[in-house]
C-alpha cells in the first residue's frame, strides 16, 4: 500500500499524552460506580424481569438501594448478604430486597462474595460460551463476500424487530458483510433496558436482548444460506451502555457502537457517569471478543472536517487509551472517522485521502471504521450516488477494515430496500474495480496529500498536549472535540453516580478484571 511519511516520534509522543489523558480518568473510574454498573452486575448474575408496570427488576433493586444510601457498597454487597443468611436463588432474593420484603442484612464482605461465587462462574462461563457458539459459526461459514477488501456494512430500522430480521436477511442475500439495527431515537436517554420483542419504534428499533436474539437468529440462517458468516451490529452507548454489552455478549453480537465520549458530546449525558459507565462496557466487550465502533465521525457533523480534522485523530488516540485500560487489544479496536469534507472545495478528494491514509498507517491493527458522506447530502440522489462513490473508492485504495456504505437516498428518506441494493451493488464495483490500487500507487513527495497527513499530525499533537495539561474534563467544557461544551456536574445521568465505599464489593467485575 501507499504510505505518506510520518513522523513515529510524534506519533508516539501523541500516544504518550492520551495514555496520561486516560490514566488521570481512570484514577477517577477506579473510585466510583454508578446504577448503570450495578444493573448490569445483577443481570449478569441472573437477576431477570420487570414487575407489573414493567420496569426492569434490577432498576427497582438498585432504586431501592441507592434510595437507602448503601450504592456505594454495590449491589453485589446486600444481595451476597441475603442469600448468605437466608438461603434462596439469586432472583428470589432480588426479588425480596427490590419489593422491600425484608431489611437488608448484616454480614461480613465474605460470606457474601461466597454465596456470589457461582453465580460470577456462570455469568463468565455464558459470556464464553457464546463466544465459542459465535468462533465455530464463523469457522464453519468463514469469509466475506470480497475478500480482501473492506467490509460492507449497512443498516436496517424499521422500528419493528420482525421486519429488521427480513431486511437483514435481504441486505445479506444483497452482499452485505455486516448488518447494523441501528436503535430508536433517544433510547440512550432512557435509564432502563425495555424487556422483550418490540415492534414500535421512532427513527429505528429498541435495543432488547430479545430483540439481539432475533436478529442473530435471522443472520444465522442467512450465514448458513450463503456460506458466509454475516456479523450483527448495535449500539452500547448512553445511560445503559453497559447493560446493553451484557446484552450483546451472550446474544453473540459481533460489534457494538462503544465510544468514550460519543454520550457526552452528542447525547449530554454527564461525563463522569459515562467515563465509568463505558470502561465496564469494554470489560464485558472484551470478554466477548466484539469489535467496538467509535464515533469520531460525529465530530465532523458539527464541526469543520478541514479546520478540526486533528480533532478526529486526537480523539482516536484517546479513546485507544480509555480501550487500552479496559483491557483490550488493538484487534477489537474499530476506531471511526468519516468522509466529511465540502465536496465543492477543491482537492477535497485528495484531503479526504490523506486523513484515511494517515488514520490508516497510525492505527495499522486496528478494524478502521470508516463512516459515509451525510452532511453535505442533498435530495440529487444522482450527485449523492457519485459522492458515495469516491468514498468507496478512498476506501478501498487506503486499506480501511470496516466501510459503513452510503445512500443515494440519504436526506431524502430512510432507505428502501433498493436503495440499499444498488449501494452494495456500486462498493462491489468500487472494491473489485480498484482492489489492488493502493499497492500501485506512491504519493508525490511534498505534494497535497503528503502535506495534510503531516499537518493533521502536528495539529493533533498539539491539541493532545493541551488536553493533557488541562486534563480532559476541563478540554470538554471548553468545546475542544466536535465545538461542544459540557460541564462536569451537568448533563444526564449525574445522580446515578456513586463513590465506592471501602467495603464496594462487585466480584464480576473483579472477574473480568482478572
Amino acid at each position: 500500500m501507499a504510505r505518506v511519511p510520518v513522523d513515529e516520534a510524534k506519533v508516539a509522543r501523541c500516544r504518550e499524552l492520551a495514555a496520561s489523558v486516560a490514566a488521570d480518568v481512570q484514577r477517577y473510574i477506579d473510585r466510583h460506580t454508578t446504577v448503570g454498573v450495578e444493573r448490569v452486575t445483577l443481570r449478569a448474575l441472573g437477576v431477570e424481569g420487570t414487575d407489573d408496570q414493567g420496569v426492569p427488576l434490577v432498576n427497582r433493586l438498585v432504586d431501592r438501594l441507592s434510595q437507602l444510601g448503601v450504592l456505594g457498597d454495590g449491589a453485589c454487597l446486600a444481595l451476597g448478604r441475603a442469600m448468605a443468611a437466608h438461603g434462596g436463588t439469586v432472583q428470589e432474593t432480588a426479588e425480596r430486597l427490590a419489593f422491600g420484603q425484608e431489611p437488608l442484612p448484616e454480614g461480613s464482605r465474605e460470606s457474601a462474595e461466597r454465596a456470589l461465587a457461582p453465580e460470577v462462574a456462570a455469568a463468565i462461563a455464558r459470556i464464553d460460551a457464546a463466544v465459542d457458539a459465535k468462533r465455530a459459526l464463523r469457522e464453519k461459514h468463514p469469509g466475506s463476500s470480497q475478500p480482501g477488501t473492506p467490509l460492507k456494512y449497512v443498516i436496517v430500522a424499521t422500528g419493528n424487530i420482525y421486519d429488521d430480521a427480513l431486511q437483514a436477511k435481504a441486505a445479506a442475500y444483497a452482499g452485505s458483510d455486516i448488518v447494523a439495527v441501528i436503535r430508536a431515537t433517544a433510547q440512550s436517554l432512557l435509564d432502563y433496558v425495555p424487556d422483550g420483542p418490540t415492534t414500535e419504534g421512532f427513527g429505528g428499533t429498541f435495543a432488547t436482548q430479545a430483540n439481539f436474539g432475533i436478529i442473530r437468529r435471522a443472520l444465522d440462517e442467512a450465514s448458513a444460506r450463503h456460506d458466509r458468516y454475516v456479523m450483527q451490529t448495535n449500539y452500547s452507548s448512553g445511560l445503559c451502555m453497559a447493560e446493553i454489552a451484557w446484552m450483546a455478549a451472550v446474544e453473540r453480537l459481533d460489534m457494538l457502537l462503544n465510544d468514550a465520549m460519543y454520550g457526552i458530546l452528542f447525547r449530554d449525558i454527564n461525563m463522569c457517569r459515562t467515563f465509568v459507565d463505558q470502561y465496564v462496557s469494554r470489560r464485558i466487550i472484551k470478554r466477548a471478543g466484539i469489535i467496538i465502533n467509535t464515533g469520531e465521525d460525529n465530530y465532523l457533523t458539527t464541526a469543520d472536517a478541514v479546520e478540526r480534522a486533528h480533532t478526529v485523530l486526537a480523539s482516536q488516540l484517546i479513546n485507544e487509551a480509555f480501550a487500552h485500560n479496559a483491557g483490550l487489544p488493538d484487534e477489537l479496536l474499530g476506531l471511526g472517522h468519516a468522509f466529511e469534507i465540502n465536496p465543492a472545495l477543491e482537492d477535497s478528494f485528495l484531503y479526504e485521502l490523506a486523513q484515511a491514509q494517515l488514520v490508516r498507517q497510525i492505527f495499522p491493527r486496528h478494524p478502521i471504521k470508516w463512516m459515509p458522506p451525510t452532511k453535505f447530502k442533498t435530495g440529487d440522489i444522482m450527485q449523492s450516488h457519485v459522492h458515495d462513490m469516491m468514498f468507496n473508492l478512498v476506501g478501498v485504495m487506503t486499506g480501511q477494515s470496516i466501510q459503513l456504505l452510503g445512500m443515494f437516498s440519504e436526506a431524502v428518506h430512510n432507505p428502501l430496500l433498493m436503495d440499499r441494493y444498488l449501494s452494495l451493488k456500486a462498493a462491489r464495483y468500487a472494491f473489485g474495480s480498484a482492489r489492488h490500487l493502493g499497492e500501485e500507487i506512491a504519493f508525490r513527495p511534498d505534494g497535497i496529500v503528503e502535506l495534510r497527513a503531516q499537518q493533521v499530525l502536528d495539529e493533533a499533537l498539539q491539541l493532545l498536549e493541551e488536553v493533557q495539561s488541562k486534563g480532559i474534563w476541563q478540554s470538554i467544557s471548553e468545546g475542544v472535540f466536535a465545538d461542544v461544551k459540557r460541564t462536569r456536574t451537568g448533563g444526564k445521568g449525574y445522580a446515578g453516580v456513586v463513590e465506592r465505599s471501602p467495603d464496594y464489593l462487585n466480584p464480576f467485575l473483579a472477574a473480568l478484571e482478572s
